[in-house]
């Protein structure tokens, strides 16, 4: 697996970017499929983020911690991590799906007193069903997925209700 450790507002000291590395590599034993991981830490004020990004076989898994103490942040993530990647590897069990297919999602911040869109993101999006592509959203911990509906071949949208349950938005026909 190949890990790359960012800093932002930050200096990545070679002790910082060993522990970092240790804490993330150790993803390998759950599952060889992992490539590639980023992890970004930072600093914004007194507050210590780090952001950990793994991709395996396409699929992306993502979680973030903040805390007053980088090291603590990082321990904080890789339990977020940890939880999520177990929850990846049951699913592709559970749906029998080996290899599984992936898709990203596109997201666009707006906010709302300049009406300007400050982030944009590009995302190869491969064909999939609903319910992978809920999948997906959850190993993002996202509240929405886009995504290439395999059967339509439409843009479709799968999204978190407040009760719990998901909902899919579809192009009319």
């Amino acid at each position: 697996m190949k890990v790359i450790v960012n800093g932002r507002h930050l200096s990545v000291t070679p002790a910082l970017r060993n522990y970092a590395e240790e804490k993330v590599k150790k993803f390998e034993r759950y599952s060889s499929n992992i490539t590639e991981a980023v992890v970004t830490l930072s600093v914004e004020k007194y507050r210590h983020k780090v952001e950990v990004l793994l991709k395996a076989n396409g699929t992306m898994i993502q979680a973030e911690g903040i805390t007053g103490e980088i090291y603590s942040s990082i321990d904080e993530v890789v339990e977020k991590l940890e939880k999520q990647v177990k929850k990846y590897k049951e699913k592709l069990v559970s749906h029998r799906k080996g290899e599984g297919k992936s898709a990203e999602s596109a997201s666009q911040e707006i906010p709302e007193e300049t009406g300007r869109i400050i982030k944009r993101k590009q995302f190869d999006m491969k064909p999939m069903g609903p319910d992978e592509a809920v999948m997906q959203m959850e190993l993002l911990d996202k509240n929405f997925f886009v995504f290439t509906n395999e059967i339509s071949g439409n843009i479709n949208v799968v999204y978190r209700r407040q009760d719990g349950n998901f909902g899919l938005i579809e192009p009319a026909k």
